[in-house]
């Protein structure tokens, strides 16, 4: 461990004297996740990471959790190959604890355990860019939001009335994709949309070096559309549509001996989810006052097969769905005055199936109806300092009110190129419908929601004549009331009453949880053709209860990477590192340190035609994400992109 704080504390002091700016650390880069409005991201006090479309197709990322993955703060794990269930952990919250949105719709899923987003299926198609907000967010956005913010943001518009650009690629594993995005503006029309499909054979999700040769195969199809018709000078129209439906094979077949890891098996998952947003907007008072409308809904199934585990075809299915409509209005008092407030009402639904040969068919169905209000207020003093605040309330049909607080600052020093920013921010997550009406309910008192307080400071130096910055931040929270599956003793006498009715286990609010640490980021552009980055996260994220590290925090994350670019060719290299954690509560299932390293490389043929390759995990690392489950080794990729 000591050496691994070394050799990062090294990177990190060599590149204090390099670094670069990148786009979040550019005062001049505008977000809009940190305030749902437009607002340099130097001024919003908050950590946040942005991941452009030119970035992610230099370095070939095609599963966005790959870019993730790279970014400050976050950890990614995925039970073995392409496509198999991947989980993001923000700052070490929970997987359902952290907000996934594509162009403003909540693509996290109803119908799963923790409510968290289906990563694995998310593939990057026609991204402008990522923001990635962290820290409890919950006073813009409501429940889901106490590890983080995610927001996928597709492209729209253009210079011409119609650009495409379309590629096709294949390599190691069997796997091939392609991908076409159209996009332009014709008159008062903006218009983006894009199709993408994905094949591969895979690896096998049980880990091979466990005796398990049976591949596990993925196909992922995917559209998304965005599109706004200017109606009037003042008035738009916003359409915005999502659809993935993929088919990934997997492994549930458990040995019952020690150490009793996952084994091959013939399961395989059927996943489709469509989102869709309309929205109206309108400008009053000379463009002083913004108002936004809209209604938007997500519908998700899923459905398994062939478990290992029981002789009937379908096993499971699993339909989760979300409406929800929401008013956003902001009042410009000036340049330097920002009012934002709005008002959401959201309803949920959980439809579950379970098929068995050896019980009756069960169905769970349940629902959750949210009203909520919220309102903050920005002010830049001395054209130096800025402030916020807000507050949100929630009144939940099931769980009562809830009233959230944020505060920020961020304070550039003139002249120094130097900006300190600090925010202090509450949390919040209803119990999940799977968590409440499944049969895994808790059969003794309802649940409470999980509550998280969290608080940053930070302070970012640019160098160079803004040719270079850096960032460092702390960060702090703790979460009480998490939920967590209780499994009761009922081998005491007398047994616990929940044995009657739930002897393998039920939801409980078990849990008080601190996370707290380190993020360092920043990049070098050496020369004009040359450029570097680099970030490492130091996380210690404990269960108060008992002491102990939770499941898969690592203590250290880090990557960098490398970009060389010149007239008709691009080169580069990336570098992830993930440090020891171990797989269960409670310190168990010790797992190793690993460290991966990707090239990547295009050459423009003429301005139309470019061909590109990869390789990835150059050096065939061989390690598991999860206790008993594999992960790919060497592979190489290689392509055209053709654009008009």
């Amino acid at each position: 461990m000591r050496s691994q704080s070394l050799l990062i504390s090294s990177l990190a002091v060599f590149l204090l004297t390099l670094s670069p700016v990148r786009a979040d650390d550019d005062p001049e880069s505008v977000v809009v996740t940190a305030t749902r409005t437009p607002q340099p991201a130097a001024k919003t006090g908050e950590s946040i990471s942005i991941i452009t479309g030119e970035e992610l197709q230099e370095r070939q990322i095609l599963p966005l959790a790959d870019a993730l993955e790279e970014t400050p703060g976050t950890t990614v794990v995925r039970n073995g190959g392409a496509g198999q269930n991947a989980t993001l952990s923000i700052r070490g919250a929970e997987a359902g604890q952290s907000l996934v949105l594509i162009d403003g719709v909540r693509i996290n899923d109803p119908s799963s355990v923790d409510d968290e987003a289906l990563l694995g299926d998310l593939f990057v198609n026609n991204v402008s860019r990522v923001e990635v907000l962290r820290g409890p967010q919950s006073t813009l956005y409501g429940s889901d939001a106490i590890g983080g913010v995610v927001n996928i943001i597709t492209r729209r518009g253009g210079d011409t009335p119609f650009a495409l650009n379309a590629s096709g690629e294949g390599g190691s594993f069997g796997t091939y994709r392609f991908n076409a995005v159209a996009n332009g503006t014709d008159s008062d029309i903006e218009y983006g949309a894009a199709a993408n499909v994905y094949h591969t054979n895979g690896i096998s999700a049980a880990d091979v070096r466990n005796g398990n040769p049976e591949s596990d195969g993925y196909t992922n199809i995917g559209a998304t559309g965005n599109v706004r018709a200017h109606l009037s000078d003042t008035v738009s129209l916003d359409l915005r549509s999502y659809y993935t439906n993929a088919r990934v094979d997997f492994d549930d077949n458990f040995l019952f001996v020690p150490p009793f890891t996952v084994a091959d098996s013939a399961a395989y998952e059927r996943n489709m989810l469509f989102a869709g947003y309309a929205g109206l907007n309108t400008d009053l008072l000379d463009g002083m006052f913004h108002n936004r409308l809209a209604v938007m809904e997500s519908d998700s199934q899923r459905a398994f097969y062939d478990s290992a585990f029981d002789i009937v075809h379908k096993n499971e299915s699993f339909a989760g769905r979300t409406t929800r409509l929401e008013y956003q209005g902001t009042f410009d008092f000036s340049p330097d005055q920002q009012l934002t407030f709005g008002a959401e009402y959201q309803r949920i639904t959980l439809d579950e199936k379970d098929i068995s040969s050896f019980a009756p068919q069960a169905v769970e169905k349940g629902a959750s109806h949210v009203a909520s209000g919220y309102a903050q207020y920005l002010v830049t003093l001395f054209d130096q300092l800025t402030l916020s605040g807000g507050l949100r309330y929630d009144n939940d049909e099931e769980f009562g009110s809830h009233v959230s607080a944020k505060a920020t600052a961020a304070w550039a020093l003139t002249g120094w190129g130097t900006v300190l920013h600090a925010n202090y921010g509450d949390g919040f997550k209803a119990p999940t419908l799977f968590e409440q009406f499944s049969n895994f309910s808790n059969p003794l008192h309802a649940l409470r929601p999980e509550t998280a307080h969290g608080w940053e400071i930070g302070a970012s130096q640019r160098f160079l004549d803004g040719r270079a910055s850096a960032t460092l931040t702390y960060f702090n929270r703790r979460t009480t009331d998490q939920i967590d599956f209780l499994v009761p003793d009922c081998s005491m006498v007398p047994p616990p009453a929940a044995c009657a009715v739930r002897p393998f286990g039920y939801y409980e609010n078990i849990a008080r949880t601190r996370a707290d640490g380190f993020e360092f980021d920043a990049q070098a552009k050496i020369t004009d053709e040359f450029s570097i980055s680099a970030n490492a996260t130091n996380l210690t994220a404990t269960d108060l209860s008992t002491g102990l590290d939770l499941a898969r925090r690592p203590h250290w994350t880090a990557s960098a990477t490398a970009d060389w670019t010149a007239t008709n060719w691009d080169v580069g290299a990336s570098v992830v590192y993930v440090g020891d954690r171990f797989d269960s509560a409670g310190e168990l299932r010790p797992l190793s340190a690993y460290a991966t390293m990707n090239l990547f490389g295009s050459y423009h043929i003429t301005d139309h035609v470019e061909l590109f390759g990869r390789v990835e995990n150059l050096f065939d690392a061989r390690y598991e994400p999860v206790f008993g489950y594999g992960a790919a080794g060497r592979a190489a990729y290689g392509g055209v992109r053709l654009t008009l």
